[in-house]
């Protein structure tokens, strides 16, 4: 009885586990079937509609001035050394300060925008002596009664003290201009003793020959006399090219530095820039038609976290393909060149950013991300995936409403804005649509999910 009890369980087991592997024709192929299709649907949405477009750019300088070897007026540049470090990367420069020195001479900032194409000497007029003027008066050096624009005795004096106040005497104008003053006043002192003897010869005996001889004395004299004043206003300070850098404002940066102590450069010392930071991006031809001057952009740092309002400052009109494009100012210091804020060679319409608020200096150089808002509904507005909208046989642009017991009501709809696979919907006159609603978006023939 027990082997029995036994023998019926086991049967009946196996009967069971047949059952599961076991199956007939018609239910085989009704597992085949794939499964019924299920509507996909998403709910509309009342809100701000914002179309963004992101791209890369890089942060630089309104001006950028790579400071370069050149030897103290007009002498070459063999034998060039650095005689004292550069200033750090990274490290603040005011005007007046010296940003170099190479051979023993120094190089540095002072304010303005006129390039620098020539020593400036006494006697030099121009507007580059103006922006000298102006920057020496700015650091306590006062011209005196010059003349804008003219460099005279004040100029000269101001020169001569803002050198003193950096620990340099002056390069002389002339190579021996002391020596010429001298000769010119030797000059002088002769003519004027020739003078007085024939003066004297002709008090003694007046006479046609006394008198031609006091007349050419006379003449000589006064030509003597000329040429001391030629030589005086001559002779003094210059400033040459080679040891100035013009910068448009201040404070200025740092931003590389090419040489040590000692070393002998063959290309730039460093890069220094001034002004306001802005941002460099390029749109491809896509992306064109949607950013416009005045939208507002977001700028992010990824590396530092920084992130900064801002709105686009210009959009270039032609694609640059493979070159550099520069925001710099045209202003560049002599004895330097001006690198002009180049970014790495991009392909597409350049467009630059201009931050609300200024941007740290150490995010020179790097690189940022853009959002630009290219587009914004006038508020919060009726959205829906841009999927959802349909045209019909009649030209009409519906949404399909999912109604309860998967009744499908068509809503036309105008559209306006769109973003982010969004669009901004209108219903037509006497047409309901609400934030909610499930509207069609397709069908999922495959899952058998939920909707």
């Amino acid at each position: 009885m027990a082997a029995v009890a036994v023998a019926a369980v086991l049967l009946t087991g196996a009967g069971i586990a047949a059952s599961f592997v076991v199956k007939s024709p018609a239910q085989a192929a009704a597992e085949a079937e794939p499964p019924p299709q299920d509507v996909l649907t998403a709910p509309v949405e009342n809100r701000v509609l914002k179309d963004s477009v992101i791209i890369r750019g890089t942060v630089v300088a309104g001006q950028s001035v790579d400071v370069a070897p050149s030897g103290a007026s007009g002498e070459g540049t063999t034998g060039a050394v650095v005689t004292k470090a550069p200033k750090a990367v990274g490290t603040e420069v005011k005007a007046g300060q010296v940003l170099a020195e190479i051979s023993g001479r120094p190089v540095f900032a002072l304010k303005g925008r006129v390039p620098v194409y020539r020593d400036l000497k006494p006697g030099s007029t121009g507007d580059d002596v103006t922006q000298l003027q102006s920057a020496l008066a700015a650091l306590g050096h006062g011209t005196g009664s010059d003349a804008r624009g003219t460099f005279g005795a004040g100029t000269k004096s101001a020169l001569t003290a803002f050198y003193a106040s950096i620990g340099y005497n002056p390069v002389s104008a002339q190579a021996e201009g002391t020596a010429t003053v001298q000769d010119a006043q030797d000059a002088v002192t002769a003519a004027e003793r020739a003078w007085q003897d024939a003066e004297d010869a002709r008090q003694d005996a007046s006479n046609e020959e006394t008198q031609k001889a006091v007349d050419r004395a006379a003449q000589d004299l006064e030509r003597a006399r000329t040429r001391l004043t030629e030589a005086q206003v001559a002779a003094g300070p210059m400033l040459p090219a080679s040891e100035v850098v013009y910068l448009s404002g201040f404070p200025a940066r740092v931003d590389s530095v090419n040489a040590v102590l000692g070393s002998a450069p063959t290309g730039k010392v460093m890069t220094v820039s001034a002004g306001k930071l802005a941002v460099d991006g390029y749109l491809q031809e896509s992306q064109k038609g949607l950013v416009r001057v005045g939208q507002k952009v977001e700028i992010l740092s990824e590396t530092t976290g920084v992130k900064v309002t801002a709105s686009v400052r210009s959009v270039a009109d032609t694609m640059a393909a493979g070159q550099q494009q520069t925001t710099a100012d045209p202003a560049q210091g002599g004895g330097a060149a001006d690198s002009g804020n180049a970014g790495a060679e991009s392909q597409g319409y350049l467009v630059v950013v201009e931050p609300d608020k200024a941007l740290p200096s150490n995010t020179v150089g790097q690189d940022v991300r853009l959002t630009v808002e290219a587009a914004s509904t006038k508020g919060r507005a009726l959205v829906v995936p841009v999927t959802a909208i349909t045209a019909g046989s009649d030209g009409k642009t519906v949404v399909t409403v999912l109604e309860a017991g998967d009744r499908q009501r068509r809503v036309e709809v105008t559209t306006g804005t769109t973003g982010d696979g969004y669009v901004e919907v209108r219903p037509a006159a006497g047409a309901e649509l609400a934030e909610g609603d499930k509207v069609v978006t397709g069908v999922n023939s495959g899952t058998g999910g939920g909707k």
